[in-house]
């Protein structure tokens, strides 16, 4: 599976901090369900075994509702699970290198923050970016804010899906308007919300107002 504009919409990254005793694949079904065009599983603290385990019940249910999956970070994991792809950031190893392990046909997204960053890892494989942080986070606390004339460079100087991450919220979404992204990744807009379907499909109508 390969990715294109339109699966960068609402693109959203699990969090199981805000669960509640819900199970991550129920979260994740009733999301897809109600908006979700991408899903990323991001898990800083399973160790191998469940990784696997759990991204294998994810990739079932993004299969049955065929939206691109990929993992965060990890390669091996995301080699393991046969997810669509993988996401790493500027810290991770170097873009020609993830492409070279895993493969021409499955998805790599890079985390940027500077147009010099995004068209190197346009040439040296990736299938889109994810710069950030737009807004100020509490999910990634070193993470500097990318300014709106910076996204808007980015977007305007490489061919492939650009997404906005970072703080990114109902109430600051459309601030992003005219940037040129072709959607919002988010996670505590949806996560940590009582209602995740509700919130999945507040965020979706934003998003589309966004990219109109």
């Amino acid at each position: 599976m390969k990715v294109d504009k339109n699966s960068m919409l609402l693109y959203v990254v699990t969090d199981r901090t805000w669960l509640n005793g819900n199970k991550l694949e129920n979260q994740v079904e009733e999301i897809i369900k109600t908006g979700a065009t991408f899903i990323q599983l991001r898990e800083k603290e399973l160790d191998f075994g469940s990784f696997v385990r759990e991204g294998k019940i994810v990739k079932e249910i993004t299969d049955k509702y065929n939206i691109p999956f990929v993992i965060n970070d990890n390669i091996d994991v995301a080699l393991a699970v046969d997810a669509d792809g993988v996401h790493i950031g500027q810290n991770d190893r170097n873009s020609r290198d993830v492409r070279m392990l895993i493969g021409k046909d499955k998805i790599l997204g890079v985390s940027v923050e500077t147009v010099e960053q995004a068209i190197l890892a346009e040439s040296q494989g990736a299938d889109y970016l994810g710069v950030g942080a737009v807004f100020s986070t509490s999910t990634k606390e070193d993470a500097a804010d990318v300014p709106l004339e910076t996204l808007r460079t980015i977007c305007s100087s490489v061919s492939i899906p650009v997404v906005a991450i970072g703080g990114i919220n109902a109430n600051n979404l459309l601030q992003l308007k005219g940037s040129g992204v072709n959607g919002v990744a988010v996670i505590s807009a949806i996560f940590a919300k009582p209602d995740v379907a509700s919130a999945t499909r507040e965020l979706l109508l934003l998003a589309k107002d966004l990219i109109k």
